[in-house]
């Protein structure tokens, strides 16, 4: 079930792709800024449909992520948690199931709206909602 919800998340989040385009570059964040931006907020992903995932970064690395606000909670069971750290100029993190437990890391920029453009290091892209 766990590895089913993995290839969901990866295909909706290819779905962002298209919305992309329209994105100008902001200002690519240092590590400082990244901490600034994340240690103990929630960050809302933009999906297709005007939908968000949301994940929050918590104060002392961890990370918890649930599909059920984009309405995946009726599919499988959307929730998992892992780490989070920032190496270099960029945000990494590790699912404890989702993707097959693999690191991801990401550069961000601010975008001027405030959003904030994420790059992922296998080429994903897309944009996200900073919360509380």
């Amino acid at each position: 079930m766990r590895n089913t919800f993995a290839i969901a998340f990866t295909a909706t989040a290819l779905c962002v792709l298209p919305a992309i385009a329209e994105t100008t570059r902001g200002d690519e964040l240092d590590s400082r800024q990244i901490a600034e931006t994340v240690r103990g907020k929630r960050i809302y992903l933009a999906v297709p449909l005007g939908g968000e995932f949301p994940l929050y970064y918590q104060r002392d690395g961890r990370v918890d992520g649930s599909g059920e606000a984009v309405g995946l909670g009726r599919f499988m069971a959307p929730k998992d948690s892992g780490r989070w750290w920032i190496d270099g100029k960029q945000l990494c993190q590790k699912w404890t199931e989702w993707y097959n437990g693999e690191v991801f890391c990401f550069s961000l920029a601010k975008l001027p709206d405030g959003r904030l453009a994420w790059t992922r290091n296998d080429g994903l892209a897309g944009t996200a909602r900073i919360g509380d």
